[in-house]
C-alpha cells in the first residue's frame, strides 16, 4: 500500500496547524510550524484566496494526515459514519479513534502514529490476550490492549509512555501503566478526539456534493 514517505514537518505547514506527525518534537520549538509558519515552497508566503472547496478539502487532509490513512480508506469511513445513528462528523472522528493505532498512540505506546503503525504490525500488541497486526483493527468498550512480555523491555516505549503521562491520558481509556496495558472504557466523545479543532462538518459538505 503507498505510504508517504516526505518530511511530514511539511504537512503541518501545509495545513498551518500542528497535527503532531513527529512525536515529542511537535511538543518543542524545534516543531517546523513555529518556526516558520507558512506552507512549503517557494510560493508559501504569498497570499492565496480560498475557495470554499479549498477549505473543505484542507479540513479532510488534516485529518486524513493525523490519522495516516489513505483517501479510499477515508472514503470508506465516511460512507460507515454515515450508515450510524447520529452525528456524521463525530461517527467519522470516532471511528478513527477506535483504530489500533490509534489508541495504542493515546495510552502513550509510541510517540507518532507511524510508529504505533509499525509496533502493531511486527505484533508487539495483544487485544483480549490475542495477537492482533492489523493497524486498521477497530476497538470496542471493553476491549483490552497491552503489550506482549518481551516488548515490554523496549526503552523508546517506556520513555515515550512516561512522556505522554505527563500530558494526560483521554478518560475513555483505562491506563494500568505498571502492566503496559489499557482499557477501552466508552466510545470516544468528539471533545476528546485527536482532532479538537478540526470542522468535520466541511469534511461532511465535502463528501455530500
Amino acid at each position: 500500500m503507498a505510504r508517504y514517505i516526505g518530511s511530514v514537518c511539511k504537512l503541518c505547514r501545509r495545513e498551518g496547524t500542528k497535527l503532531f506527525l513527529k512525536a515529542e518534537r511537535c511538543y518543542t520549538d524545534k516543531c517546523a510550524v513555529m518556526r516558520r509558519s507558512y506552507p512549503p515552497g517557494q510560493h508559501g508566503q504569498g497570499r492565496v484566496k480560498q475557495s470554499e472547496y479549498s477549505l473543505q478539502l484542507r479540513e479532510k487532509q488534516k485529518i486524513r494526515r493525523v490519522y495516516g490513512v489513505l483517501e479510499r480508506q477515508f472514503r470508506g469511513y465516511f460512507e460507515k459514519a454515515e450508515r450510524m445513528k447520529g452525528v456524521t462528523g463525530d461517527n467519522l472522528l470516532q471511528l478513527l479513534e477506535r483504530r489500533l493505532d490509534s489508541v495504542v498512540q493515546r495510552m502513550g505506546f509510541a510517540g507518532a502514529k507511524k510508529e504505533a503503525r509499525q509496533l502493531v504490525r511486527h505484533g508487539h500488541l495483544l487485544v483480549n490476550s490475542k495477537k492482533v497486526n492489523i493497524p486498521s483493527y477497530l476497538l470496542k468498550p471493553g476491549d483490552v490492549v497491552e503489550l506482549r512480555e518481551k516488548s515490554r523491555g523496549i526503552a523508546q516505549i517506556q520513555q515515550t509512555l512516561a512522556a505522554v503521562e505527563k500530558r494526560g491520558f483521554p478518560s475513555w481509556l483505562e491506563i494500568d501503566k505498571a502492566q503496559f496495558k489499557g482499557k477501552v472504557l466508552s466510545l470516544p466523545a468528539r471533545d476528546e478526539s485527536t482532532m479538537p479543532t478540526v470542522k468535520e462538518q466541511l469534511v461532511v459538505e465535502l463528501y455530500s456534493k
